[in-house]
């Protein structure tokens, strides 16, 4: 296994829940009125630290996309997806953005957003309709 790096977020910033990896900065929250099957859902202009699944086109609340499943650099939890393209004109700003699912990491002051439904495996889509 090769040497891990990781960017360093300074200031307020969301990390993985399980192991504590810094994802996303507060200020680069785009929107808090996400909403995923399992609840909360957070809009980032720019996350760090996350590698990306393969591409694939899902039927969302708002439309066709064409979207990447997110995943935490370090330990490899499911965090979230990013945007790669938009069929709908009025959905395009979402393009290259990213969505963190918020019972899938900590806020900025180290708190847990849970969900009473159980775990969900890693790589579900959560807003598929």
């Amino acid at each position: 296994m090769g040497r891990l790096f990781l960017v360093n977020l300074e200031g307020k910033s969301y990390s993985c829940r399980h192991c504590k990896t810094n994802i996303a900065l507060c200020d680069d929250v785009v929107s808090k009125s996400f909403q995923s099957r399992h609840g909360k859902a957070y809009l980032f202009s720019k996350v760090a630290n996350v590698y990306a699944g393969k591409k694939e086109d899902r039927m969302m609340m708002t439309g066709m996309h064409t979207v990447v499943d997110i995943y935490c650099v370090k330990c490899g939890s499911y965090v979230g997806w990013r945007y790669e393209f938009a069929f709908e004109k009025n959905q395009k700003y979402k393009e290259g953005k990213s969505v963190l699912e918020r019972y899938k990491v900590c806020g900025p002051d180290g708190n847990n957003y849970w969900v009473a439904a159980q775990e969900v495996e890693a790589g579900e889509s959560d807003t598929d309709e």
